[in-house]
């Protein structure tokens, strides 16, 4: 059980609130969003390539990265069940992320999709500024996705899915505040382009928007509503194949948190980042980081992964995921290993340690486990 001492309120804040820190060295500026969970990529195949996933070969962990792939898995329906413990090297033992996505296609051009994503953050004891206890919760959230895709055309397809957002941080009246359970619904659209061969080799490119959705409150103050992770993707990914027993997978992500980029943080700047509509929220966040467009590419993070296949059964990965340092500093250097055999599939990644001390990343030692079903109609 991990000890806390913190308020409520800034509980809060961590997981669903914006902050700007200076210091000498530079200017952190950090976009932050309301169930950060949805981030997290569960999927162990994707997780070994440094989270890489919008282009790569569709299976059935397609609804994580971009569902508009699952029209062109091989096979009729499939199943994907994924683990991840999360923040290990903070020598944390009860917060993980479990999913489940599964797949079913209607013909060769349309499908359907559904996926599950359960997040525990373990037990917390909240205490109040002094460092009395107050009480002892479990927070969790979840998320619970249903989608369609269709072929635009031998080459193309597109995906919509909708999404139910539950967040339970905390309950009940503390300190003077009630909190409640936060909800929120949001949506999907995902564009993928196979330019594979009928071999395999080829290149293959794909965006998505996800999480275009209302805001997410655990008050009942209208003013304390936070942005959910909207986000847009583009990626690509070219496979090469040697022959019939070898092929090699290169795969780039490029990722910007439609979210908007903190400025003023008095009370008053606060409450009018606040007060910004949901549409308007998503095409400012395009242009108002204020450091101009320098900053706004800083807030670009990517995912540079590879996958190689050995006769179509055993698989080596590894990857690279960067994000710059004033807008979170997440980096990361990933490997993975994944073996199928018949209708079952076996998916393993592992983050490397990075950093040292104060500069180590929480994210270090963190592994991902995966099993993956595919199914013909027999």
């Amino acid at each position: 059980m991990k000890r806390v001492t913190l308020k409520l309120t800034t509980l809060v804040v961590l997981l669903g609130g914006v902050f700007t820190v200076a210091n000498a060295q530079s200017k952190i500026n950090v976009v932050t969003s309301a169930v950060p969970f949805l981030r997290i990529t569960p999927d162990a195949r994707s997780g070994g390539m440094g989270d890489a996933g919008i282009a790569t070969a569709p299976d059935a962990n397609a609804s994580f990265a971009n569902l508009a792939k699952t029209t062109f898995n091989s096979n009729k329906y499939g199943l994907a069940i994924n683990y991840v413990p999360w923040l290990r090297d903070l020598a944390v033992n009860d917060v993980y992320l479990a999913s489940l996505a599964g797949f079913y296609k209607l013909d060769d051009q349309q499908a359907i999709t559904a996926s599950l994503r359960y997040f525990s953050l373990g037990s917390i004891q909240f205490t109040d500024g002094n460092g009395n206890d107050l009480q002892t919760y479990r927070p969790r959230e979840f998320a619970i996705d249903a989608g369609y895709t269709r072929k635009l055309s031998e080459k193309s397809s597109l995906g919509i899915a909708l999404r139910y957002i539950s967040s339970n941080l905390a309950s009940g009246t503390v300190n003077g505040s009630t909190y409640k359970t936060g909800n929120a619904v949001a949506g999907d659209i995902h564009y993928f382009h196979n330019g594979a061969k009928a071999n395999g080799e080829g290149f293959s490119w794909g965006a998505t928007l996800s999480n275009l959705g209302s805001k997410i409150s655990y008050t009942s103050d209208a003013n304390q509503k936070d942005y959910i992770p909207a986000n847009l993707g583009i990626g690509g990914a070219y496979t090469k194949v040697f022959d019939e027993d070898n092929k090699i997978t290169f795969a780039l992500d490029l990722h910007k948190l439609l979210v908007p980029t903190p400025g003023d943080t008095s009370a008053a700047g606060l409450q009018k980042y606040r007060s910004q509509s949901v549409i308007s929220s998503w095409v400012k966040s395009l242009g108002d980081a204020p450091g101009g467009i320098s900053e706004e590419i800083q807030e670009v993070n990517f995912a540079l992964g590879a996958e190689y296949w050995y006769n179509n059964q055993f698989a080596f990965r590894t990857g690279y995921f960067y994000e710059n340092p004033s807008k979170g500093n997440r980096k990361f250097f990933s490997i993975g290993a994944g073996l199928k055999y018949n209708v079952f599939g076996l998916n393993f990644a592992y983050l490397f340690p990075s950093g040292s001390g104060t500069t180590r990343n929480p994210l270090s030692n963190t592994y991902r486990f995966g099993l993956v079903f595919n199914f013909d109609e027999k």
